[in-house]
């Protein structure tokens, strides 16, 4: 059996290696991995690909190595430059369905039903929407009443559908005639990590009040999916990528 080639040589070879061979290096044996993944090989790497983590390490005195930063920083970088998929659906593969109801008297107010071929939207496009109430749907409110929302996505002739949001909220808001509604969204079951999901549907609802009786009628509404970390409207492709776990595959052409 041959032996280990002395440390001195291992150590001017690997100077001349790049990261990724110096990482498979470590793999031919427990020797070989303690010395191929030791800080003072991985430090050059570490500060010439990604210096503001190894600036990191020194600034807070972090207990991690340098192997370990670089191996973040390349998974970091490798995330940057994915493409997302093209989504399985578009908007007009669906329609929206917006109920909204007085809980105060049990009854609906209006139900809107907008196909998504009639918004105007494209995958870099955000995914928010304002929609024109027909006036001759309205119905009256009472200031002290309280409203309910319930906003559906349909996928084609009932396939499949996804409610965003459920919620009430109070009647109060019809004084500076404009209801709010808005509703953390689940995580898709193949993203559950236990830190809850990063997007929040969002719902507006417009009120008018009528000079003839002094009732508020809803008027239009607009309604979309925001981000919580950029405080930004997702664009019409995220969203749909989203949207999409939660509905049936289209069938394989």
């Amino acid at each position: 059996m041959s032996e280990s080639p002395p440390w001195e040589v291992l150590d001017l070879v690997a100077q001349h290696l790049d990261p990724r061979t110096v990482a498979s290096a470590a793999c031919v044996s427990k020797s070989w991995s303690l010395f191929m993944c030791s800080d003072h090989l991985w430090r050059p790497f570490c500060s010439t690909a990604y210096p503001s983590l190894s600036n990191l390490r020194a600034a807070v005195s972090l207990p991690v190595s340098y192997r370990k930063l670089y191996s973040l920083g390349y998974a970091a970088e490798k995330r940057r430059r994915y493409t997302p998929p093209k989504p399985r659906f578009s908007l007009k593969d669906f329609f929206f369905a917006i109920d909204i109801y007085n809980t105060r008297h049990s009854g609906s107010v209006m139900t809107v039903v907008k196909p998504g071929r009639e918004l105007d939207g494209d995958g870099d496009a955000v995914f928010r929407f304002d929609i024109d109430v027909i006036s001759s749907k309205m119905l009256a409110l009472e200031a002290e009443d309280s409203l309910g929302v319930t906003w559906s996505i349909v996928l084609g002739d009932f396939e499949g559908v996804f409610t965003l949001m459920d919620c009430v909220g109070k009647g109060s808001f019809v004084m500076g005639l404009e209801g709010w509604f808005s509703k953390k969204l689940p995580v898709p079951g193949c993203c559950s990590s236990g830190s809850g999901s990063w997007l929040v549907a969002e719902l507006r609802i417009g009120l008018r009040r009528r000079e003839e009786d002094g009732n508020v009628v809803v008027e239009k509404m607009s309604l979309g999916i925001l981000s919580v970390v950029s405080w930004r409207y997702v664009r019409v492709d995220e969203a749909i990528r989203y949207l999409q776990h939660f509905l049936p595959q289209p069938p394989l052409n």
